[in-house]
This record gives C-alpha cells, structure tokens and sequence, in this order.
C-alpha cells in the first residue's frame, strides 16, 4: 500500500466555494492511481466543540415557563414573554491589569506601584480617555496595586462614573494550569478556595444584557493576570486550563463584548499598543 512518503505528485486545485475556498487534493503514487482528499471543513464536518448558547443562562427559552398547551391563544402568549425575555443591548468588558508593583513588599499595602507602574497606569487612562466612550461603571479589585491603578486611571475619565470595590476579583489560583509550570505551584487548598471565588467573579459580570437594558454599556474591571487570563478563556468557552499559556502586561486592556444572542467577541487581549517599549512590562 502506497504511503505519503511514497507519493511524489501533489496537485492543487482550488474550488470556488461562497464565504471562502474549498481545496482539494489529487495525490498521484507512483504508479499513477489517483487519490482525492477534501480538507475536514468541506465535507460532513462536526465541531469538535459546540457552543453554549445558554452559558449564563440568560437564554429566553429557560427564563420562560412553557407553553401549558398547543392552542393559539398559549402560542401567542409564550411568543410574547419570550420577547420580553430577549436581551437588546451589548455589554462590553474592559479589562485591565494593573500597573507593575513592588514584588518585595511582605504585605498587600507594602505592594504599591512603581513608578513605572504608575506611568502604565496613566497612560492607560489616557487611552481609554481617547475611546470616547461613555463609561457606565468600574470595577475594582480591593488590593492594593489595582485600587491605585483604577485611581490613576479615572483622573482622566468622566467625573461621574460609579466605582465599585469588588474583593472576588483579588489575585489568585484560579484552576490548575495545563501544561503545569515548574516555577509557580500552588498548594491545591489555594485552587480549591481562589477557583471558587474567581468562578463567581466571572459569574457575576460575564452574562448578556438584561432584557430591560436598551443601551449598550461599557464597564471597566480594574484586576489582575490570572483573573483576567482565566475570564477570557471561560468567556470563549477555551478549556479554562489553558490561563497560563496567555500573557498579560502591566497596564494592558483586553476587550470583551457580550452580544444579545449570547455570543462572545474578544475585541482586543492585552493591548499595550498606547505605550512606548520603555514603559512596557509584564513582570
């Protein structure tokens, strides 16, 4: 039986196909048999993985009781709550780590932010500043580094935005990583207690908009690299393991926008683009 390192001849022939083009192959051995091979996607193709279209279950179909009968007049009247029920507006996400701090300090309030730090920080502000974006409400993990980089932050932001203080978003072990790393290993108690509070942190500001919300809103979660790596996996429905393989820098907006639908855009991820490489640190 011929095998590919046996085949010689490799002929490709594209075929025009609406929303892209789907390749097929002819494979010649060397006794001149032709083999066709279609790439997976264009013939009986199967995600690997579905999407959840009821991840916060907040699908209208399970905020409303079912129909009690076939008749019409129950047929209208489930079409109407279900209506009700459906989300309008975008709720956007702006996540953003906080600025480099003191890795010395022995307690949270003796880690402060450098003065890079607070650099970062500023021109962070100063970014999203330029959005132009009416902000509804941030966010702030209740350590230190975060609550000072939220401060510089909203100097340059709207007078009148809320702020909130939220400790579900403090630093921690959210899951264990895969592939493990050697340097960093917490003790499974720390995953046990840190995954459960992380957990409900992204439960409770990763869901689509309310069906009374008609505007879209734009909230600023001022946190931390593991919670946000770990909220970005969830979000997209990534093995939630796979947090440690995303790195984050120091002062970096990552951009997450949940749809009416339910569907989940990741806009940006750890954008440092707003500041010079001099500034620029993850660690």
């Amino acid at each position: 039986m011929s095998t590919l390192s046996r085949f010689h001849k490799i002929v490709i022939i594209s075929l025009g196909a609406v929303g892209g083009g789907l390749a097929y192959y002819q494979i010649n051995n060397k006794n001149g048999k032709k083999y066709g091979v279609h790439n997976s996607w264009t013939t009986n193709y199967a995600p690997s993985v579905k999407w959840d279209s009821n991840w916060d279950h907040r699908e209208p179909e399970s905020m409303t009781r079912p129909k009690r009968s076939a008749s019409p007049e129950d047929e209208n009247k489930y079409n109407e709550k279900l209506e009700k029920a459906k989300s309008k507006a975008v709720r956007h996400l702006f996540l953003i780590r906080h600025g480099q701090y003191n890795l010395d300090g022995g307690t949270d309030k003796e880690r402060i932010l450098t003065e890079l730090g607070r650099q970062q920080a500023d021109l962070t502000g100063q970014r999203l500043a330029c959005l132009d974006i009416k902000w509804d409400l941030i966010v702030r993990s209740t350590m230190t580094r975060a609550q000072e980089t939220a401060k510089l932050i909203a100097k340059h932001l709207d007078k009148d935005i809320e702020v909130k203080d939220c400790q579900m978003l403090e630093e921690g072990a959210p899951i264990p990583p895969e592939p493990p790393t050697g340097h960093w290993r917490p003790e499974p108690r720390q995953f046990f207690q840190d995954g459960a509070r992380i957990e409900a942190a992204f439960r409770r500001y990763f869901h689509r908009a309310p069906p009374d919300q008609t505007k879209d809103s734009y909230t600023l979660l001022v946190c931390h690299a593991n919670v946000i790596r770990f909220f970005v996996c969830k979000a997209l429905q990534f093995p939630p393991e796979g947090w440690l393989r995303i790195s984050l820098n120091h002062g970096s907006i990552t951009w997450i926008s949940i749809l009416p639908n339910g569907n989940v855009v990741l806009r940006g991820l750890g954008e440092t683009g707003h500041m010079q490489p001099k500034y620029i640190s993850s660690r």
